[in-house]
């Protein structure tokens, strides 16, 4: 159980945007620092671990609720952060630079915290929890990930039908403008394809596109009216940073990497080689055990907790957070992971 208490250390990213939004001046971008300075440079320090658990352990760890209170802790930290971001904003006084460190800052835990925790949940065969994980996903803007991530990117990943798999030589910019535009195109699509089957109206309540809409909407609404109309602005501005922030994720984990496709038409099983993968510790925490990607897609439902390392599946030279960083380099990108790419590839 005291081992298990290193997973509050994912606790330290938001409480660093707290400490930004209360400290101001240098201290805006506190959020900014934790992210892409301290993890990148402790991952660099500290061991990776290989290690997988016992199937007796799997067994304690999945009913070990701890696990789960861990996640739903995140909703009202969360939301306590953009209601104080928002508060801050309003009340004026800030120089422009504080203001791009919060909503930088606030930007980035509306992607840890919000996107990659609803991303968990969403997982989750409970009503209760998918419906934590489309709270989430509100604060980003980017409620159709519950359909196009679940329904979509898990059935065609490393194909290039998947707008979220991306491609040798693609830079990140290019995969940000294809991934955004693709999943919310396929996103609607699958939901059209979803009530058709069932025979009910595709414009209608039952059309979860047209809910998520509405529901994106009133939250703007309600920011504007709360705290003005300005106030909506920002909360575009932070769930833009968050969204970027998971695409940017979504470029790392897969890039380079396809399936074959059958003589039959059908593409090859997806095996740990169409993943890419991190066994640096501190980042596993940080973002709950997302670095093990591979067995996250050999089964989408096996918690956080208990996912596994194979020896077979490619390896990031970096951890994540020092590999999206060095995507924003494309010609430094490319230098890295091509290579890497085409060896897992042959």
């Amino acid at each position: 159980m005291w081992k298990d208490l290193k997973y509050l250390i994912a606790y330290v990213a938001p409480l660093a945007a707290y400490l930004g939004v209360y400290m101001q001046g240098a201290w805006s971008f506190s959020g900014v620092y934790v992210a892409f300075v301290l993890i990148p440079v402790l991952d660099m320090l500290t061991p990776q671990s290989e290690a997988n658990y016992s199937q007796e352990e799997e067994r304690s760890r999945l009913t070990d609720r701890f696990f789960d209170v861990l996640l739903y802790l995140n909703i009202p930290l969360l939301f306590g952060l953009i209601v104080y971001y928002f508060n801050t904003l309003s009340e004026g006084g800030l120089a422009r630079y504080e203001i791009v460190g919060m909503t930088l800052s606030v930007g980035i835990i509306v992607s840890t915290i919000g996107i990659n925790v609803a991303h968990e949940l969403g997982h989750r065969t409970t009503r209760y929890e998918q419906g934590m994980a489309k709270i989430l996903l509100l604060t980003a803007l980017y409620m159709h990930f519950f359909i196009e991530h679940n329904r979509g990117h898990h059935k065609n990943v490393a194909t290039d039908e998947d707008p979220a798999s991306a491609r040798l030589g693609e830079t990140l910019y290019a995969f940000w403008l294809r991934s955004v535009t693709g999943s919310y195109r396929n996103a609607w699509r699958l939901e059209r394809e979803r009530l058709e089957k069932k025979g009910l109206p595709v414009w209608g309540w039952q059309n979860e596109m047209v809910r998520f809409t509405i529901f994106q909407l009133a939250y703007l609404l309600a920011i504007g009216l709360i705290w003005g109309p300005s106030m909506a602005g920002y909360a575009v501005a932070i769930a833009v940073v968050g969204f970027l922030l998971l695409e940017s994720v979504n470029y790392i984990e897969h890039y380079g990497l396809r399936r074959e496709k059958l003589p039959n038409g059908l593409y090859e099983r997806v095996s740990p080689r169409h993943s890419w993968n991190s066994d640096h510790e501190l980042g596993r925490i940080f973002l709950y055990e997302l670095t093990r990607h591979s067995d996250h897609h050999f089964k989408a439902t096996r918690k956080y907790q208990v996912l596994r390392h194979f020896d077979d599946s490619p390896q990031m030279p970096a951890g994540y957070p020092a590999a999206i960083l060095l995507s924003l380099a494309p010609p430094a990108w490319f230098r890295v992971m091509d290579k890497r790419a085409l060896s897992v590839r042959q």
